[in-house]
């Protein structure tokens, strides 16, 4: 597997991982400058040159990941018998220097309604590096000529049709996905959140709606869904940040992306 096809592998499972790169050689030494290794948990693909360097630079991306660091970091070798390796020795008689950048796992939103709010909120939200998966019953509103406004998205987009069971689609969802649920139908709203309280691998839960959408809603979810408390509590609703009170489609967008940036700091983002 090409380090390209590993680096999107652990992407698209979410997978932390580090690539390695040869960046500058001195003298002799098993590989040339910018070859590279990408290091997940338990694999890695492609090579630096095998050896001491190739084991120490495996050992600390795996120190990395398990830290949590983000940060890049440069490792220098010396290739001569003199040398103490922690790995053997390799007596190229060079020196190599490696860069070390971590991959940390992208964030994923999953936007339920792809009507006028959530094609702005689409918007917004496909210029972070994220995952963006958007869903809606209506084919006419996940047309290629529609969604043409996401063409120089940052994130990667993910149409789903779903004319049916949209709440469905939760189950294919990726670990830890943030869900908005702002459909046009009051009813197929109800239906996610039962179903996305149900599906324990997801992130955060947001509803659009008013008060007294959210009163029938709740009580919906406690005596027909069977839901406790602190299950209900899991939606949030209203979205957005309260102090935004315009209406428009483009400012509700912005005050939903940003309240939904906010939670990914919390989260140590």
């Amino acid at each position: 597997m090409s380090w390209v096809a590993a680096v999107a592998r652990l992407r698209a499972r979410r997978e932390p991982g580090v690539l390695v790169t040869v960046v500058t050689v001195r003298g002799h030494a098993p590989r040339e400058a910018g070859a590279k290794l990408v290091v997940g948990r338990d694999a890695a693909w492609g090579s630096i040159g095998g050896g001491n360097v190739e084991a120490v630079s495996i050992d600390r991306a795996r120190e990395l990941m398990t830290a949590g660091r983000t940060e890049p970091e440069l490792m220098d070798f010396a290739l001569n018998d003199k040398v103490t390796n922690r790995h053997g020795v390799q007596c190229c008689g060079g020196t190599v220097q490696v860069l070390l950048e971590p991959l940390p796992v992208v964030r994923a939103v999953a936007v339920f309604g792809v009507g006028h709010v959530g094609l702005e909120l689409a918007r917004i939200l496909s210029r972070q590096d994220l995952d963006l998966h958007l869903v809606d019953s209506r084919a006419d509103l996940l047309t290629e000529r529609r969604l043409g406004v996401l063409g120089d998205s940052v994130g990667q987009v993910h149409v789903h049709h779903a004319p049916l069971l949209p709440e469905e689609v939760l189950e294919q969802l990726p670990h830890g996905t943030h869900v908005l649920i702002m459909t046009h139908d009051h009813a197929e709203d109800a239906a996610l959140c039962d179903a996305a309280l149900r599906t324990d691998h997801l992130g955060s839960i947001g509803l659009i709606g008013s008060a007294a959408k959210w009163t029938r809603f709740r009580h919906r979810l406690s005596t027909e869904g069977g839901h406790d408390d602190a299950a209900i509590a899991r939606i949030k609703t209203p979205i957005g940040l309260p102090a935004i009170t315009g209406k428009d489609p483009a400012t509700i967008a912005v005050s939903v992306a940003a309240d939904l940036l906010r939670t990914f700091e919390a989260e140590g983002a």
